[in-house]
């Protein structure tokens, strides 16, 4: 790989700003999915499959737009085609979601959306790999963090902003939809595709060395020998990145069920109703805007407060324990009926949305060889969405007898698996510290 310069905190924030619109996007989905799947009549114990389409588009997109990218010659780079295609298809999927008129319509362009969300997130995991030295690796990959609480907090917000300060109405509708989520996604669609302009605008590739073109030019081509470097990855997979595997499993099977009931836990345990045209309901579905904004901005605060954690003490111990504090606060959210403290646990929520976002990749680009860092990130994604499919396809066997058609019960599930991902990190075995000092860190952040 050619030389890294180190590069300056501005540098890394403007390198890492198009994630700022990504994750707007995916905010967008978190608070707003389940709610219009309501409106649009669908049945609550039905809800995971209609969020089928993140997983397998993450499943099936990211490790083959992985392994592409690492073998993508362009004048423009490998990775950068990858982020302005996404990023287009993005924002067309946000334009056109708040004039579904079905579930079903909902569902397809949520495919379309994840599809060009995953074209997008991958390429740019391996770009900030690609970009940085190892001593920068945790500055680069918890910027990510912290722009991942900072576009998920003002999209949880917008509706909620929307109506309290514009005095746009509660009630008013596009069709099925309330008018402020149905602005929140045209808000959405323009941010999205802004903020990847910008990390394109000011921030270029390392281009390759010849010698590097050659080996890429003189690889196998075609469907068949991508295919074949994925097999080959696998195979050949690092220790570490194996050993993280029931970690991510816990903990995002965890998400998922959080993301898609947590709008009708908190219209159950505020209000004793789960009747999405209750005006109860849409209540509880607005004040998920706020506790989500918090969590989000929580995350976005201590994003660079764990890098230098992460530096100093290591990110296998600080994931541990953020893990284990959102687990703790899921536990408790069920039991609450003031909903002003429900922001308590959403501390632990943001600890560990933060600690997500940052800390398995500083793990795994400490384990992972440079040439073939966009597959692995690829297939790294596998490790969050294989427990996504698994939830989508065995919550609703359970829901109504072992979980009683209940959703606090769904939350409950939800903290109990978080702690059990925090004490599966102790399984993790690193071969060394994946950075340098805490003095680097220092340094980057004040340069």
């Amino acid at each position: 790989m050619s030389f890294k310069p180190r590069l300056s905190f501005w540098q890394i924030i403007n390198m890492n700003f198009g994630f700022f619109g990504l994750q707007y996007s995916f905010g967008l989905q978190q608070a707003n999915m389940s709610p219009i799947y309501s409106y649009l009549g669908a049945e609550e114990s039905k809800l995971p499959y209609l969020w089928l389409a993140g997983p397998m588009t993450g499943l099936i997109v990211q490790p083959i737009i992985g392994a592409l990218s690492d073998k993508t010659i362009t004048r423009w780079g490998r990775r950068t085609p990858y982020f302005l295609i996404g990023a287009i298809f993005c924002s067309l999927a946000l334009f056109a979601m708040p004039h579904s008129s079905s579930v079903w319509m909902a569902a397809s362009i949520l495919w379309i959306l994840d599809a060009a969300n995953n074209i997008t997130q991958e390429p740019y995991r391996a770009f900030v790999s690609d970009k940085l030295d190892k001593s920068q690796h945790s500055i680069g990959f918890l910027t990510q963090s912290a722009f991942t609480g900072l576009g998920q907090t003002l999209s949880y917000l917008t509706p909620f902003l929307l109506i309290n300060l514009l005095a746009f109405s509660e009630s008013s509708r596009v069709g099925r939809i309330p008018l402020t989520t149905y602005i929140a996604f045209m808000i959405g669609a323009v941010v999205s595709i802004g903020s990847i302009l910008w990390t394109l605008k000011t921030t270029k590739e390392i281009p390759l060395t010849e010698e590097e073109k050659q080996k890429i030019r003189r690889s196998p081509k075609g469907v068949g020998a991508t295919f074949k470097e994925i097999y080959l990855a696998f195979k050949e997979m690092p220790m570490t990145m194996k050993l993280m595997g029931p970690m991510m499993l816990f903990s995002w099977y965890a998400m998922f069920i959080y993301w898609q009931y947590i709008a009708k836990c908190l219209s159950k345990s505020l209000y004793n109703t789960v009747d999405a045209e209750s005006p109860l309901f849409r209540k509880a579905e607005l004040w998920v805007g706020p506790m989500g904004a918090f969590y989000n901005g929580v995350a976005f605060v201590s994003a660079f407060g764990l890098a230098w954690l992460a530096r100093k003490y290591g990110p296998k111990y600080i994931h541990m324990a953020c893990l284990f504090l959102a687990g703790a606060g899921l536990l408790a959210i069920p039991h609450i009926q003031d909903k002003n403290l429900l922001f308590i646990p959403m501390i632990g929520m943001g600890l560990s949305w933060a600690s997500m976002m940052g800390n398995p990749y500083i793990m795994l680009a400490g384990s992972i060889p440079p040439e073939r860092t966009g597959v692995y990130m690829g297939i790294f994604n596998m490790f969050i969405v294989i427990p996504m499919l698994l939830e989508t396809f065995t919550i609703p066997l359970y829901y109504e007898s072992w979980l009683r058609n209940d959703p606090t019960n769904a939350i409950t599930l939800a903290g109990i698996l978080l702690i059990l991902a925090s004490l599966c990190v102790l399984l993790i075995k690193m071969k060394k510290r994946v950075e340098g000092s805490v003095d680097e860190i220092v340094h980057g952040l004040v340069h």
